[in-house]
């Protein structure tokens, strides 16, 4: 039998590794940018890799601003949101060549809210044959990409559009 490592899921699994506070508001305090998976940001948004992804390059896009209801983001900041996702999906297709990309955000835990405090977009890569037998019967997601190696290939393309 072949063995399938994936030793940085054990953060994820520990319950006692969690972070205090927000993961988006620390974030974007940290001064090393790719320790911290922020790969941009905008006026208003920031643009991160998910630490936990279901594919390479599963990106989060959150307002900069803590806030957990869409309805109560002002007119601007959900402008610079949506350019800020537009933007991400556009670099997400030229730099991995994906064959389709998943959209999301779950607002509140009921509906699979990880983070349910701070909304978020994930952006979520998809290829042909990306999903197999693993996760119905290992209950385990392979991902091809090392987190870091996905990071360093999507950096320069967000360069152009960080504020």
């Amino acid at each position: 039998m072949k063995q399938l490592w994936a030793p940085w899921r054990m953060a994820y699994i520990d319950q006692d590794s969690k972070e205090d506070g927000c993961i988006f508001c620390n974030k974007l305090e940290e001064s090393d940018r790719r320790a911290a998976l922020v790969l941009g940001q905008t006026r208003h948004s920031v643009v991160m890799l998910n630490k936990y992804p279901y594919n390479n390059g599963h990106l989060l896009l959150a307002p900069k601003r803590h806030e957990k209801n869409l309805s109560a983001l002002s007119a601007e900041e959900y402008a610079d949101l949506n350019e800020a996702l537009r933007h991400s999906v556009d670099i997400v297709r030229r730099a991995l060549n994906p064959g389709g990309i998943n959209l999301g955000m779950n607002l509140g835990k009921c509906a699979g809210a990880g983070v349910e405090d701070h909304l978020h977009w994930h952006v979520v890569p998809r290829w042909e044959g990306d999903t197999n037998f693993m996760p119905v019967v290992g209950e385990t997601r392979v991902i091809p990409q090392h987190l870091l190696d996905s990071y360093d290939r999507l950096r320069e393309y967000f360069q152009q559009i960080s504020a």
